[in-house]
């Protein structure tokens, strides 16, 4: 079938605008505020081979290529009767992390889509519960040795049959979780969505036809394959390598590498993870769904222009996994992989392309979502409560611009919940919610700032446990930039400070009333060597309080005048007489 370009562009904003409708839906009626207010969920439609057919633009970049994975691990089961064949109406759900998965409060729903008896394709959502059991309320154990420590873990099972919810099998999920009475307003919000879905679609397909849709979306995959190939034309032939550091496992304090070469063989690209660190005790192993996204999502951010369908993937071959904590295989835990092992998989992507693509590649994003969990009881409303706090930082610099200050992770595009219904819905009080000074790594283009932010336990007893990372060493420079700032966790006990032996990763830490954490995020990394940077922007920097006057002199070379303050002129006479060189 032939489609004339404009047919065929409608139909690709429709699939579109069918997932942006998913989740506008889903967010709107949940329950929890990292859902509701910081958007950590993703809506898509996939082919009945479980082939990526469009997302939604507000969905989480990471959950492309995951939900992708699960999707086919689903339908490939109910083929060897592993699980059970669907009927209309019907809704799995499933948040087995080895399934294609990424860590087990990310929980997925599929539906299949009917057309005329058939399953025409596939809709499905995933959601970032703010508790699946565990050792610690939030699941994010620091400290878990396996999975089961993490939390509930769910292989594919039908949660609605023919539209109506199981009460026996979510019985069984509302006991094994905290904080259960809450968890029916996101599942209704998370089924709700797959709906308005089906409704859209429906739609969608009477307007067109189901044959006509059907080329489209074949046609739409060829082309972003062939797109995401002539992308990759413009990297030059040959070995690309770069290493990223993950902190610690949160058991082990030794630091992971993964290692990768990026190697380019005409119009497609091999992604080499051999010599990576091998599986880990801790819970920073990732799985290979969640592996293989790391690098998509990387690759989207690179070319942005690719749409999002399973056609981008062809073109990328990832190796050298197996036997490293990037092939995470049971019983290994996995809380960390998808919020911080992920960044760190797009972050060494970035490094290894940066030279070859100085104008595409940005320097080191903040690389961690801020994971902060706290759970405890609320004396004053009578019931128990898990907090969920992600954070944003810098991003890195690149060719054209400053990095942005306060960014979303580079997996996602959740913002942290308003601290106003922070404070309304737990017991808790922000001191302060500022940008981390001084984080932004420096360059011709620096990084930008991270989140500073202190918040007091108000009543009640709760308990707070992170699993964060880049406390060791801050996001990388480019091409000569600074490294940003590192990440920074305190916390305050009847005035004594605390900080974790892990620098960023820690459970079950007992807090009461008057207790304050205290969290300061990573800059991003800078772009290009700090002593090209135009003099007035750093002197504008320091009026703006981001560096002082002495840590701009050093971090820039600039010349300070008599007064403490950034002198221009006498910083361009310097470089111009040294021919550009550091002015020290």
């Amino acid at each position: 079938m032939t489609l004339d370009p404009i047919t065929l562009s409608v139909i690709q904003a429709g699939l579109q605008q069918v997932c942006d409708e998913m989740d506008l839906a889903f967010s709107r009626a949940a329950f929890s505020p990292v859902i509701a207010e910081a958007n950590d969920r993703s809506d898509g439609i996939y082919a009945t081979d479980g082939a990526l057919i469009a997302q939604g633009a507000g969905g989480l970049p990471v959950f492309v290529g995951v939900m992708q994975y699960s999707t086919r691990v689903l339908v490939e089961r109910i083929r060897d009767g592993l699980t059970p064949a669907p009927q209309p109406g019907d809704i799995y759900i499933v948040n087995d992390p080895y399934l294609g998965g990424t860590h087990l409060m990310d929980v997925r729903f599929a539906k299949p889509f009917y057309r005329d008896g058939e399953i025409f394709c596939w809709l499905s959502n995933t959601g970032h519960w703010p508790d699946t059991g565990g050792a610690v309320p939030g699941g994010f154990s620091a400290s878990a040795t396996s999975v089961e420590q993490e939390g509930l873990r769910l292989p594919p099972v039908r949660l609605f049959k023919q539209g109506v919810l199981d009460p026996e099998i979510y019985a069984i999920i509302c006991s094994n979780i905290r904080v259960a009475d809450q968890r029916i307003g996101d599942v209704q919000a998370q089924a709700a969505a797959l709906e308005v879905g089906a409704e859209r679609l429906t739609a969608l397909l009477d307007g067109y036809g189901d044959d006509t849709v059907r080329g489209a979306i074949a046609e739409l995959r060829a082309r972003a394959a062939q797109q995401m190939r002539a992308f990759v034309a413009q990297i030059p032939e040959g070995r690309h390598e770069s290493v990223a550091w993950v902190d610690s496992d949160g058991v082990v304090d030794t630091p992971l590498a993964i290692r990768l070469a990026v190697t380019r063989a005409g119009d497609g690209l091999v992604f080499d993870f051999a010599g990576s660190s091998p599986p880990c005790t801790g819970p920073m192993n990732s799985v290979m769904a969640t592996t293989l996204s790391s690098v998509y999502l990387a690759m989207r951010h690179i070319f942005p222009e690719v749409p999002i369908s399973a056609g981008a993937f062809e073109p990328l071959t990832v190796t050298g996994v197996e036997g490293t904590f990037l092939d995470a295989r049971y019983p290994r835990p996995v809380s960390g992989c998808a919020a911080e092992v992920s960044q760190r998989i797009a972050e060494a992507v970035f490094a290894a392309l940066a030279p070859a693509l100085p104008d595409r590649c940005t320097a080191a994003p903040a690389g961690t979502s801020g994971n902060f969990a706290l759970g405890g009881h609320d004396p004053e409303r009578g019931r128990d409560f898990v907090m969920y706090q992600l954070s944003g930082g810098g991003y890195g610099g690149n060719a054209d611009h400053d990095g942005l200050s306060n960014g979303c992770s580079t997996i996602g595009i959740s913002k942290a919940p308003p601290v106003e219904i922070m404070e309304q819905a737990f017991p808790v009080l922000y001191h302060h919610y500022a940008l981390h000074e001084g984080s932004g790594g420096a360059g011709a283009q620096r990084g930008g700032f991270g989140l500073d932010y202190a918040l007091e336990l108000r009543r009640g007893a709760a308990r707070a446990s992170f699993v964060m990372d880049h406390g060791r060493v801050g996001p990388q420079g480019a091409l000569g930039g600074g490294d940003g700032g590192v990440n920074r966790v305190e916390v305050i006990r009847d005035g004594v400070a605390h900080v974790p032996p892990h620098l960023s990763k820690e459970q079950d830490i007992p807090l009461g009333p008057g207790d304050v954490v205290h969290v300061r995020t990573p800059g991003g990394g800078g772009w290009g060597d700090p002593a090209t940077r135009d003099p007035e922007a750093v002197a504008e920097d320091v009026r703006l309080g981001y560096y002082s006057a002495e840590a701009a002199r050093t971090l820039f070379s600039v010349v300070l005048d008599a007064d403490g303050g950034i002198d221009v002129a006498a910083t361009r006479a310097l470089r111009t007489a040294t021919d550009g060189k550091p002015a020290n």
